[in-house]
């Protein structure tokens, strides 16, 4: 049924609630400085209040990775992983919950255990859905980033990738969506690698395939500021973080809205969309009925 276009609809993208991250950066500890979350439990709950409001209701509601702050052994991990949960579970029941796995989630460098942990905790790390006629791929960016513990995994998931956009081909969807946690590149495809993006020769050859699939954009979080680029037609969009903001932007979510032609997209801030809800030119391109 899902694999039918119906008409426009939206989603909201967060990402990053990362409890315990701010006290940590307040300090300057990132390591050890986590032992307190009760502003981002504050932000989370706001977030989740601003999407119970919206009117329509959002198709799904996806959190971009970096859900909790403390690493894979970390002391106050499963602390933070059950405050979060019981945040999360007040989301209205007829909105269904997205996880992406992020460094934080799995560690830097994964290993099958820390990958193990997470799908217990939260759901698998890669798998794919449709809604609507539009096709969605959750993916493990930790494996692109740094598979040296667990290269099986990774060799794995590309196959099961390439599997996906066959499967994507022959159904002629409406449009392919790809969630990760580390953003391919944060402005330009060919810009420098750091912390914050994806190695280049990685880069490219994932650009490339995603490109040749036809997918049209990746939405992800890690940077904890708002940026994003093009490649060939493919958006890479980066969305700030729920909890603690790196840059200058405000706590937020993002609100997609796919239509029959294309994806178009805006950061509210938690404030915003708490008080005024989505803006009318975006409620407008939802009533347009194909």
């Amino acid at each position: 049924d899902e694999y039918q276009w119906k008409g426009p609809f939206y989603f909201i993208q967060g990402a990053d609630p990362q409890f315990g991250l701010m006290k940590a950066w307040a300090i300057g500890d990132i390591n050890n400085g986590d032992d307190e979350w009760g502003e981002e439990i504050k932000l989370a709950e706001q977030a989740v209040q601003a999407i119970n409001k919206l009117n329509p209701k959002p198709k799904f509601f996806v959190l971009c990775g970096d859900l909790i702050h403390g690493m894979p052994g970390t002391q106050w991990r499963k602390d933070q992983e059950q405050d979060l949960k019981n945040v999360l579970k007040n989301t209205d029941q007829d909105i269904p919950l997205v996880f992406v796995s992020g460094n934080h989630d799995i560690g830097n460098t994964p290993t099958r255990e820390t990958i193990d942990n997470y799908c217990k905790n939260w759901g698998d790390d890669y798998f794919s859905f449709w809604v609507g006629g539009v096709f969605f791929l959750v993916l493990n960016s930790q494996l692109y980033f740094d598979s040296s513990k667990c290269p099986e995994l990774k060799q794995v998931q590309d196959v099961w990738l390439n599997e996906q956009l066959a499967v994507a081909e022959k159904h002629k969807c409406k449009h392919i969506i790809v969630f990760q946690h580390i953003p391919l590149f944060l402005r330009k495809p060919d810009e420098d690698h750091d912390y914050f993006n994806l190695e280049k020769s990685v880069r490219r050859e994932i650009m490339e395939k995603f490109h040749k699939a036809g997918i049209k954009a990746v939405f992800s979080g890690h940077y904890h500021r708002n940026a994003g680029g093009s490649y060939r037609g493919l958006e890479m969009v980066v969305s700030s973080a729920i909890g603690c903001q790196l840059g200058e932007d405000t706590h937020g979510l993002r609100v997609v809205v796919v239509t029959d032609e294309k994806i178009v997209h805006r950061y509210y801030s938690l404030n915003e969309l708490s008080s005024q809800g989505i803006e009318k030119e975006l409620l407008d391109m939802l009533a347009k009925q194909n």
